[in-house]
């Protein structure tokens, strides 16, 4: 008679399912870490909050009894061809404006902008910036700031919004956060800054002979609609005793004060001497009248990286007309936005409805079954139901509490990205594995899962003999936590159907956004329910014998095959340096738990060795893991594709060249599966050559903001995703399961 053990492998999705907890853990005290940020990034620019505090917060022998002053500013780093507005953006835009959070006793002032230029966009004439600029604001610290006794930073908190502009124009916003070291040095942006408080306009007092005249046009009884070539009045300007290296050199004048002056009207000056003069057509749209003026004077045309520019302030002579009534909008501005709302880059609206949602949610969830990352959980399922063959009540438990894990795990998982989402975030479907401390947890636990399966260990051996037996007493949870555990492996994968559905998802409401999270779950855990509502599954299985433990040994590979996924992935995000770690730390601890399945003496010497050769280990090459490497886009010279970047799709259009863009991340088997057996296929990458296809990958391996908002202006959440781009059509969303058939057919259509 062959005596056969009863398994204890499931004790240990107990055990290690908390392993998965702590890993989603860390996923979200990363992203709450990151929710405390200080930059924001968005496909036409990147916004960052900098500070310079060289002495610390506090400076000076009195220390904080006396007032300080200390720097932050908002870089923004426009991509190209986008540019963001001064105080007085011109004929259309919006100027930058900060709002801070401080604490008591410390005051902000007011942004210390540099001199701005001309922005020539067709008929308008903007006043702005492009490329890089920092706009500085100095803060003093009053007496009245009182830090707390255990107190060694100051917090600020900034909420920003801006106006960035190409010949579309996207209102942005953002929200930052910093802490300053009270006594330590802040010394890192030094050059920023000085190259920002530089760029200033210098002020210039003028001498006696200079002057702003205003010369009004005849008054009219309505207020002025005319056009700038009519008119509506000027201002005269005559300058004295400006910098001799300006004499003879082309200016261009910039009012501070917006809705002025006319812009994109044509206007003249002269030199007479030293004395410069000019007529400036004032706005058909004027809604103000300020005394004194504020300009900024600054070299024009070749002459204008010369220097930062003059700033000067007179008071009007003549007296000012009539003002328009000020529009909600500037008509410029509200035509731009209304042409980038028509244009046909646009986000396309969803026209999926909550039903439709519901029902892809239901089938994306049941062919995430089929999904190679679900196949290790599957596997224990499948250990659980030959435990239980004859006994159909604890099938029916194991099924539900199973299914209430899943559904409760996705709805958890949807609402804390909703939430990281709503605090600002860049996050899409599969974040977590977008972290390296929770690709690494997952290997660990999958290694342990593996060598429990492969028979090294038996945790009735390791631990106490009443945690070893948690399985048989608690039965229904331990159930529970493996459906915890499916959700941890399955999320970052996307079936067909789920796609849209988890696309309309985040821009619902709370409820029912968690709604479709759950029926995603239900679809996820449905196939297991049902058979273990239905006595033939179990009955169809050969009764307990010698056999199962042999196939409990079997499914230890497809265990060992995930930790091999997971390092490959680790390896994108943190070089073969991380992965290497990585494999040195999993070696070490199946070392460490093959010391403790020993006995006598030798297993207290050999374990006290090897634990603390793991510990040592895990000091020396641990921070390998987390410490992420540049992009080596080694994807971007494979088979012709080209590393996809904000902007590129859109200047590639602009060429009259047709564009197939691939979202992709290591970490989605999805995604490797489609671009082996289809992306790669000869006769695709022939149709790709034939049409002149650009072809682009968007790696979304680690977070990138950038693509998170291309994938939401598709609809999308999450990868894979393929995209066709044409000049003058609506882009083409193929499915997430590809064929080369399907392919093909869209590059015909091109």
């Amino acid at each position: 008679m062959i005596y056969f053990r009863p398994l204890r492998f499931v004790s240990l999705s107990f055990i290690l399912q908390g392993a998965v907890c702590v890993c989603l853990s860390a996923s979200l005290s990363h992203a709450q870490a990151d929710t405390q940020k200080s930059s924001v990034n968005t496909p036409q620019m990147r916004a960052e909050l900098l500070a310079h505090a060289p002495q610390g917060v506090t400076s000076g022998p009195q220390g904080a009894a006396s007032s300080s002053t200390v720097w932050v500013g908002l870089q923004l780093t426009h991509q190209p061809g986008w540019h963001s507005y001064w105080k007085n953006p011109g004929d259309s835009g919006l100027p930058t404006q900060l709002q801070w959070t401080l604490p008591v006793g410390v005051m902000a002032g007011d942004i210390q902008w540099p001199s701005p230029q001309r922005l020539p966009l067709g008929q308008l004439v903007n006043y702005g910036y492009e490329g890089t600029v920092l706009l500085p604001v100095p803060l003093t610290i009053t007496p009245d700031f009182k830090p707390g006794l255990l107190a060694s930073s100051l917090p600020l908190q900034l909420k920003a919004s801006w106006l960035v502009c190409r010949l579309e124009c996207i209102p942005e916003e953002g929200e930052f956060s910093l802490s300053l070291p009270l006594k330590g040095s802040t010394a890192i942006n030094t050059a920023a800054f000085d190259a920002a408080l530089a760029a200033r306009p210098q002020a210039w007092v003028a001498d006696k002979a200079s002057r702003f005249v205003v010369q009004a046009a005849a008054v009219r009884s309505e207020p002025p609609v005319l056009s700038p070539a009519e008119g509506v009045g000027n201002l005269q300007v005559t300058l004295g005793g400006l910098p001799s290296s300006l004499h003879g050199k082309t200016l261009d004048f910039f009012p501070e004060t917006p809705e002025v002056l006319n812009p994109s009207a044509p206007w003249q000056q002269a030199w007479q001497g030293s004395v410069w003069t000019a007529q400036i057509p004032l706005s058909p749209q004027r809604s103000q009248s300020p005394t004194p003026l504020a300009a900024v004077l600054k070299l024009s045309g070749a002459d204008a990286p010369s220097g930062p520019g003059w700033r000067i302030e007179l008071p009007i002579s003549g007296g000012w007309p009539a003002v328009a009534t000020r529009p909600a909008i500037s008509p410029a501005l509200q035509a731009a936005l209304a042409a980038n709302a028509s244009s046909g880059y646009a986000p396309p609206a969803v026209s999926l409805g909550l039903l439709a949602a519901l029902i892809g949610a239901l089938l994306g969830g049941l062919i995430l079954n089929l999904m190679p990352c679900v196949f290790p959980v599957l596997a224990i399922k499948v250990l659980n139901f030959t435990r239980h063959a004859d006994d159909h009540r604890s099938h029916r438990i194991s099924g539900l509490a199973y299914t209430a894990g899943v559904m409760v795990s996705f709805m958890a998982l949807g609402l804390l990205l909703l939430g990281l989402r709503a605090a600002g975030e860049s996050l899409g479907w599969g974040f977590q594995l977008q972290n390296p401390a929770v690709v690494a947890g997952l290997a660990a636990l999958f290694t342990l899962i593996g060598l429990n399966l492969a028979g090294v260990f038996e945790f009735g051996s390791l631990l106490p003999s009443g945690l070893a037996a948690f399985q048989a007493r608690h039965p229904v949870l331990d159930a529970f936590l493996t459906g915890v555990l499916a959700v941890a492996v399955a999320s970052p994968c996307s079936a067909p159907f789920m796609g849209a559905s988890l696309g309309l998802a985040v821009t619902l409401p709370a409820a029912q956004a968690l709604l479709i999270f759950a029926t995603l779950g239900l679809g996820l855990a449905l196939p297991y329910l049902l058979a273990s509502f239905v006595p033939a599954v179990a009955r169809a299985l050969p009764r307990p014998g010698a056999w199962m433990d042999a196939l409990r040994k079997l499914l230890a590979f497809p265990m060992f095959a995930t930790v091999v996924w997971l390092v490959w992935v680790l390896g994108q995000q943190s070089g073969i340096d991380g992965a290497g770690a990585l494999l040195a730390i999993l070696v070490s601890l199946s070392a460490v738990l093959w010391s403790l399945s020993l006995r006598g003496r030798l297993r207290i010497v050999l374990a006290t060795l090897l634990i603390a050769a793991y510990g040592s280990v895990i000091w020396a090459v641990g921070p390998f893991i987390i410490q992420l490497s540049e992009p080596n886009g080694t994807q971007a010279t494979n088979h012709g594709w080209q590393a996809w970047t904000p902007g590129k799709v859109e200047q590639l259009l602009a060429d009259q060249k047709p564009v197939f863009v691939d979202f992709t991340a290591a970490w989605c088997v999805t995604c490797q599966y489609n671009k082996k057996t289809t992306l790669a296929h000869a006769e695709v990458q022939a149709a790709f050559e034939a049409k002149g296809v650009v072809m682009l990958q968007a790696d979304w391996t680690r977070r990138d903001p950038a693509i998170t908002a291309a994938l939401a202006q598709l609809g999308r959440n999450g990868v894979p995703v393929y995209v066709f781009y044409k000049a003058g059509r609506a882009p083409i969303v193929l499915s997430e399961i590809l064929s080369v058939q399907e392919v093909r057919d869209a590059i015909e259509t091109l």
